[in-house]
């Protein structure tokens, strides 16, 4: 690892033989073309193992025509490791992330932030950022090696071109990719990666994110069938405490998971959950339909829509950004306790910021209109905190913390909204600690929280009406 201007050290990935990253690109557009040839001529579809097995001995296949190529033009052939290695960077080329899989599979990396082919940082798990080899030859080999890994998908295929300048999409591993290109100077990505997807309240309490006090309160606010929106920055955690919070729904209870991109992946815990219903919005072709919409698209709105007739007992939202809160508020209404996340400051501001999501829906919403149903309908709001320190000799540490659970209630300012600071932060331990717990939440008792301990340690009045 050697440092950059003395503050951004650099690390290499790979040291193994030199790759033709140019030959890589051919390979892998030439296997990709025969491979499609021959699973459509198929009339079963394969399955991806099966796939990635007929995708190896096409290239090992190609590789060999290469090489005798090479060898006719008298020109040194490959050893056995080259060959491996040559024949590894084409299957990632081809059914993984090509020259970005080194960054994705290094247990130590949180996120990968990609502007033009050779800026490449790294967020560590530790908060440190660091500078990695550049992920393509060119700008121009990066776009389309993007343009490949959006439309390869058989499940829900995305376009990326100057029609479709942004790409949203998620990775084989949960990882979060989303990129621009065309209406930005070089290409621009960013990778998140999902590492504490079995974290459950017990763990985020020994990592600090909370006290035992705060994770015993929203387990019983869960159970109680509690209305809870998750709100912080990005990177603060948000996903990773809604995976938790939904740990602990009841086994039997039907849950409904609606996102942009399959992020939470409850579906994937039959342990924990007895049938869950995942759905995963579609973006469009960019082709316009008479209505207006974009053919193929299916957006959040219609999936929560959709979502009515399934019998689901708990309906979870990812993320909510924009009109489709009016849907998100149809589902709190019932009562069954939905959990959503947003983004915002703080656990007060996220309440304008879903004001002005509620208002997209038309000039027929105002913004008395739009609080009275989110006071009627959140109950909760948990705000989390990420904090980053550079220390003196350089090194960046991260934080992340429950600052503040906030009840919202009825009130009788101009917004007809009332705060209360469940837990409050202490500043000087740096913690989420109790503070009033409004009558309304006198029912968590019967859901094992313990009453008597938080209001021994509640000590302080911090509500406000707007």
């Amino acid at each position: 690892m050697t440092a950059i201007d003395g503050r951004v050290p650099r690390v290499e990935y790979g040291t193994g033989p030199a790759i033709d990253w140019a030959l890589v690109a051919r390979l892998r557009a030439t296997a990709s073309e025969q491979l499609s040839e021959q699973v459509s001529g198929m009339q079963d579809r394969l399955d991806a193992p099966v796939q990635q097995e007929l995708g190896r001995s096409i290239i090992v296949g190609l590789i060999e025509s290469e090489m005798a190529d090479r060898v006719r033009a008298g020109r040194p052939g490959w050893s056995p490791g080259e060959q491996r290695a040559l024949q590894h960077a084409v299957f990632d080329a081809l059914f993984r992330l090509g020259r970005l899989q080194s960054l994705v599979d290094d247990d130590e990396v949180e996120s990968v932030h990609i502007s033009g082919h050779d800026k490449v940082v790294l967020e560590r798990t530790d908060g440190s950022v660091v500078l990695a080899p550049p992920v393509a030859d060119s700008d121009e080999e990066l776009i389309d090696f993007l343009v490949f890994l959006a439309s390869r998908s058989q499940v829900n295929a995305r376009t990326f071109s100057p029609a479709q300048p942004r790409l949203h999409m998620r990775l084989d591993d949960g990882s979060r990719l989303a990129a621009t290109a065309w209406v930005t100077l070089r290409p621009e990505i960013t990778i998140r990666r999902h590492r504490l997807i079995t974290a459950m309240l017990p763990d985020l309490v020994a990592r600090g994110l909370m006290t035992p006090l705060a994770a015993s309160f929203l387990a019983a606010a869960v159970k109680a069938h509690k209305s809870i929106v998750v709100t912080g920055a990005q990177g603060a955690g948000k996903t990773t405490l809604m995976r938790a919070l939904c740990a602990e729904i009841d086994f039997f209870e039907i849950i409904g998971t609606f996102e942009t991109e399959y992020e939470l992946h409850l579906h994937e815990f039959p342990e924990r959950h007895l049938l869950v219903r995942p759905w995963e919005a579609r973006p469009g072709t960019g082709e316009l339909l008479p209505d207006g919409r974009q053919a193929g698209e299916f957006t959040l709105n219609e999936e929560l829509f959709d979502s009515f007739r399934f019998g689901l007992s708990r309906q979870i939202v990812g993320e909510v950004r924009g009109p489709e809160i009016w849907v998100m508020i149809k589902a709190m209404e019932s009562g069954h306790g939905s959990l959503s996340t947003t983004h915002s400051r703080n656990a007060r501001l996220a309440i304008d910021k879903l004001i002005t999501c509620a208002m997209e829906a038309g000039p027929h919403v105002t913004e008395q209109n739009a609080a009275k149903k989110l006071a009627q309908t959140i109950d909760l709001i948990v705000h989390l905190d990420l904090a980053r320190h550079t220390l003196p000799d350089g090194t960046v540490t991260k934080r992340r913390r429950v600052s503040e659970i906030v009840s919202v209630q009825r009130g009788e300012g101009p917004l007809g909204i009332a705060f209360q600071d469940v837990f409050a932060l202490d500043v000087d331990r740096q913690v989420a600690v109790p503070n009033v717990l409004p009558d309304d939440f006198d029912d968590l008792a019967d859901h094992g929280f313990d009453l008597g301990a938080f209001r021994l340690l509640g000590h302080r009045e911090q509500g406000d009406v707007r």
